[in-house]
């Protein structure tokens, strides 16, 4: 089994054959130090977490009670520790491994450019940079050439608002409440999550209610009226704010972390349609829905929405190496052509990170994994938790694209109350939760909701495991139900 450089047969095979490969990688040519053994493949779970507990802090959490779980290595849809123990990632971390784990291409492509150049500094041209921008911007509607880096989402949505704000020399930035767009300044007082309350120290953000028929804002009951009642209340947040003190509307194109909410036909056109009467900047956030997790390459193609920003990280390079960016409409780039864009990241489009994007949108075009997203979204994942739904009362609503998938849990179909508050969890989540991990199955849980997003290259067979796992762990709530 050790002598295979690329594990075959089945899970647990291609797990132990790749954790051979962590630990000799001279075998494998991951090395040339004359080691047969790669130092941060050897160590254990305690002293993992004792180290952690010592010395990490973590984010979004109170220290003193956490327990984080230890992990090893992964190779695909599984990630393990280091005492063997194995889970099926239905999380993709934070929806962001869609090429799944330790991708061969992607870790090679990262090896060679830190054998040519392992950075730079962003004022002098790089051909990994480029070659990586000409690739992005390729994937984005005609019109949009160039690209600026930044290290990951947040800062893309800050400089695409800074973009916005310059480019229209308006000051508000209009955005959904279910949302989230980063933890940096702009970019947390754009989300509309929880998460903003304790961050709210810039100015200028305004929240709206976007499109959500299950529990509608705008008492509609089709999807239908739901569009056009929403873009209603956006036209009138528009005037009631000032058209002329507006300059940006930041919407995720599928709402991600608030909830997997897809948008009706002919809303994003209706924005885009509001964003050119008033002379609004139309930024799309694509940093969870795009490079492929909607079984498109950005969630943009589905409806042909023409926003005038995209931002976009997490799958562009399955987060090997931090990057993200935003891809610029020609007419905003020229805005800055001859004044100076007052923005900079000491480590945009950094080498290694340009490389394992470029690696990432290689491999996924020659494996066809966006038409597999979308694919196996249609044929097992969908239909999969629309027949769990059917054996539990808990799930309220079923919804998603490609990999991008969440279930609405109640604890009463008619009245459609929450299984956990707003902004909080509640036993039967945390069960829900301790039940999936707890047979071998990574989940994504926020507040009332199960999301289920893999990687873009899950198997139809790991997905009908996974699916198996849910309805155990969903049995485990099911008396949660009180409708």
């Amino acid at each position: 089994m050790c002598c295979q450089p690329n594990p075959v047969g089945s899970p647990t095979e291609q797990v132990i054959a790749f954790r051979c490969q962590l630990r000799f990688p001279y075998h494998f040519g991951m090395t040339d130090h004359g080691s047969d053994v790669n130092p941060w493949a050897e160590g254990s779970n305690s002293e993992a977490f004792d180290l952690d507990r010592a010395h990490v802090f973590h984010s979004w959490s109170a220290q003193g009670a956490l327990k984080p779980k230890v992990f090893a290595s992964g190779a695909g849809t599984r990630i393990w520790d280091f005492e063997g123990n194995t889970f099926l990632d239905f999380s993709s971390q934070l929806v962001n491994t869609n090429i799944g784990h330790q991708h061969p291409a992607v870790v090679e492509a990262i090896q060679q450019q830190a054998a040519v150049q392992a950075t730079l500094a962003p004022q002098h041209a790089s051909l990994v940079r480029g070659r990586t921008a000409r690739t992005i911007s390729e994937l984005a509607p005609a019109g949009h050439n160039k690209v600026f880096f930044t290290n990951g989402g947040a800062d893309a949505a800050e400089n695409a608002i800074r973009m916005a704000r310059l480019h229209t020399g308006k000051h508000k930035v209009l955005s959904f409440y279910r949302s989230y767009h980063g933890n940096t300044g702009a970019a947390i007082s754009a989300t509309g999550d929880p998460r903003r309350w304790p961050n709210e120290f810039a100015y200028g953000h305004v929240h709206f209610f976007g499109p959500y028929l299950y529990r509608s804002a705008f008492w509609a009951r089709t999807e239908e009226e739901e569009c056009e009642r929403a873009l209603q209340h956006l036209e009138e947040v528009i005037r009631f704010e000032g058209p002329n003190t507006v300059g940006a509307i930041l919407i995720e194109t599928v709402v991600g972390t608030a909830g997997i909410l897809i948008p009706p036909p002919g809303y994003l056109d209706g924005v885009r349609a509001l964003c050119d009467k008033y002379g609004i900047v139309y930024i799309a956030d694509e940093v969870m829905a795009g490079f492929g997790r909607t079984g498109a390459w950005l969630a943009i193609d589905h409806w042909d929405a023409r926003p005038d920003l995209i931002i976009f990280a997490k799958g562009s390079n399955s987060g090997y190496v931090p990057l993200g960016g935003v891809i610029i409409s020609d007419e905003i780039a020229a805005t800055f052509d001859d004044r100076v864009f007052p923005g900079g990241l000491t480590y945009s489009g950094h080498p290694l990170a340009c490389a394992s994007a470029s690696a990432t949108i290689g491999a996924m075009k020659a494996e066809g994994i966006v038409d597999h997203a979308r694919e196996i979204g249609e044929s097992v994942i969908g239909p999969g938790l629309r027949e769990l739904a059917e054996r539990h009362r808990v799930i309220g609503e079923v919804r998603g694209l490609g990999v991008f998938w969440a279930l609405d849990l109640v604890s009463d179909r008619t009245t459609r109350e929450p299984l956990a508050p707003y902004g909080g969890t509640s036993e039967a989540m945390t069960a829900l939760t301790a039940g999936c991990v707890s047979r071998g199955l990574l989940p994504f849980v926020n507040f009332n909701r199960l999301h289920v997003v893999p990687p873009c290259v899950v198997t139809e067979d790991e997905v009908r495991e996974g699916l198996a796992i849910l309805d155990a762990a969903l049995g485990d709530i099911d008396g949660f139900y009180t409708g």
